[in-house]
């Protein structure tokens, strides 16, 4: 059986360890090939909000592609993936992404998904929304985009912020059709329905 890809796209916006739980999650799958790439501004945001080394975050991924290699295997219709995860996904991506504007890797990596009507889910983190946020959001949702803001499910009872990011990219990666069996279902397991 082939290999299968996906692309893991990291974007400025707060909440680079979504990212890295994308990356953790899907490390050492012999039946996945990950493919990375990480914005000027993600590797600020990583900077400034988190203790991460750069380097020990592009080692978890399979292939990584510098954000301005506009010729990378990623940006090719011909390469097959099962898509594309943004995560997080900045407001900016977001708009390059719903306008067309493939003027850095990752927006082109996404377009190529759209494109190819391939899967598309982005991790959309800003609050509030204005309304050409709501505007970009509907665009790509048109176009066969997924915005999945990373909302915390409480009904899991989680016991810090690690699961809460744990569970919503695993949510995020089940729309792959990524089984992983770390994430607790609603109905399986301790999960009980509220009285």
């Amino acid at each position: 059986m082939a290999t299968q890809r996906i692309i893991i796209g990291i974007s400025g916006a707060s909440g680079f360890q979504y990212g890295v739980k994308a990356l953790e999650l899907l490390k050492d799958r012999e039946d996945l090939e990950v493919h990375l790439v990480i914005s000027k501004g993600a590797e600020k945001t990583c900077e400034l909000e988190t203790d991460y080394v750069l380097d020990e975050v592009m080692a978890l991924a399979d292939v990584v592609h510098p954000v301005t290699h506009l010729g990378a295997s990623i940006s090719s219709g011909s390469f097959r993936t099962l898509g594309m995860l943004v995560a997080p996904c900045s407001m900016r991506s977001l708009a390059s992404i719903a306008h067309c504007m493939t003027d850095n890797l990752l927006t082109r990596a996404a377009d190529v998904v759209l494109k190819e009507r391939r899967r598309l889910v982005l991790l959309a983190r800003e609050t509030p929304l204005n309304l050409g946020h709501l505007r970009n959001m509907q665009l790509v949702t048109e176009m066969g985009g997924i915005i999945f803001p990373p909302v915390p499910a409480l009904y899991q009872r989680p016991h810090g912020v690690d699961e809460i990011i744990s569970h919503s990219v695993a949510r995020a990666l089940d729309l792959f059709g990524i089984e992983l069996n770390k994430i607790p279902r609603w109905g399986e397991g301790k999960l009980q329905h509220l009285a």
